[in-house]
């Protein structure tokens, strides 16, 4: 062969040659992108927003265990905790820490637990202001499930830590012990109860695939007030239960990040939504959707404290400022509109119109992402600015298990992508 023929051969070969590469330099990639989804990732499971609260007789736990039970979402096979001190002006000690299956009560799976470190060691003390968060521990932490934390606190937090961290209205029964460390104790010997979380923040498991989170920003109607205690009835749990059972959609955890009384212009119960979002939202790990259902009580509290009557604008600026700032994080921001109120005390011609301002804002705007108009799915069609009877708890300002349900089933579930995305 002539060096022309070589040459006539080698510029034919080189596109071959070229494209060959390329195909396999794509089947590579492709085989990365599998393998990134089999790769497990931390996902946020259960959450909930901590509010300050003054120390006193109930809320002292002096060489105690709190036992302190969860309703997870997503499961995992490897878990982890959050034990917050944002509030503390003292450091908080943490002896030992636990993590098991929950049976009924304060009862634990035998056998289901783990002993939890921080950084390797069995205890822990977080600075004022701070959180701590577990070493990883292997556990078969099912969808919709209970877990039992166990804290065991060997000082007296009403006179080292005050303030205390907690989430008031749980709507949940947490367990205090005698004197002692019972941590991992199956039998739990329990002196006292509560409807809060103390210091527990957050609870973290592994998943696999496209898995995020959905965090839930919101007042007393996302925290689930007046829905029945231990049932697990909100509205943010329902959702969790309708994503669980449709298999075809993508793994999504869902995050309750509501406070009872909390606004978004106003501190009150809890710090309000602007103040709070970098560390209740922003935060949450894997998070990558958010639905905001915020201002009632902006409104509403113009009937009770004249002194602080705000105006739909301003309310609408602080909405917008927290889609600013969720999509400066890349997260999907989902608006939904304010619920009915006649009826309460909030109701008044004037709160009326602003509630009606603001659900226009969030129906038309196009300022964020998505809509979900609970207003519609909850109002009675016969007098719109009432609950339907049905959906209605007796107060006229929140739902009814029903209603909550209701609530839940509005949401289309393909906002959050499927399997395939």
């Amino acid at each position: 062969m002539t060096r022309m023929q070589l040459s006539r051969v080698h510029r034919v070969a080189t596109p071959i040659a070229l494209l060959s590469m390329f195909a396999a330099s794509a089947a590579l990639a492709d085989d990365a992108d599998r393998d990134r989804d089999r790769e497990a990732h931390w996902v946020g499971t259960w959450a909930t927003a901590p509010v300050s609260q003054a120390p006193g007789p109930a809320v002292n736990i002096n060489h105690q265990t709190l036992r302190e039970i969860v309703h997870i979402s997503l499961g995992g096979e490897q878990v982890r905790v959050r034990v917050s001190n944002a509030f503390g002006t003292a450091p908080l000690i943490v002896g030992a820490a636990h993590i098991a299956r929950r049976d009924a009560g304060a009862v634990i799976v035998p056998g289901s637990g783990r002993a939890l470190t921080f950084s390797g060691n069995p205890d822990i003390t977080i600075p004022a202001g701070a959180i701590a968060v577990s070493d990883p521990v292997r556990l078969d932490a099912l969808a919709l499930s209970d877990l039992a934390i166990d804290l065991y606190l060997p000082g007296d937090t009403g006179a080292t830590t005050s303030p205390l961290t907690v989430h008031t209205g749980a709507l949940q029964t947490n367990y205090v012990s005698a004197a002692g460390d019972f941590t991992g104790s199956t039998a739990f010997p329990v002196a006292s109860t509560r409807t809060s979380w103390l210091f527990l923040t957050a609870v973290e498991v592994t998943a696999r695939g496209a898995a995020g989170a959905i965090v839930t920003l919101g007042d007393s109607i996302t925290d689930g007030t007046r829905s029945t205690p231990d049932a697990n009835r909100r509205w943010p749990d329902d959702l969790a239960r309708r994503l669980v059972a449709q298999p075809g959609h993508r793994d999504m955890a869902v995050l309750n990040l509501g406070i009872a009384g909390n606004r978004v212009l106003n501190d009150g119960a809890g710090a309000n939504a602007q103040s709070r979002c970098d560390r209740d939202v922003l935060t949450q790990t894997s998070a990558s959707h958010v639905i905001v259902l915020e201002a009632i009580n902006d409104i509403g509290f113009e009937n009770l404290l004249p002194a602080q009557a705000v105006t739909a604008d301003a309310i609408i600026a602080g909405h917008r400022q927290l889609i600013a700032r969720a999509h400066a994080r890349g997260l999907k921001v989902i608006g939904a509109t304010l619920t009915p109120i006649e009826g309460s005390a909030y109701f008044a011609p004037a709160t009326e119109a602003k509630r009606q301002a603001v659900n226009a804002f969030i129906r038309t705007s196009r300022a964020y992402d998505a809509v979900i108009d609970f207003d519609l799915v909850t109002r009675d069609p016969s007098q719109p600015t009432r609950f339907l009877p049905a959906f209605d708890s007796g107060d006229h300002l929140h739902p009814s298990d029903v209603g909550y349900q209701a609530m839940a089933n509005a949401i289309d579930l393909r906002l959050f992508g499927d399997r395939g995305d």
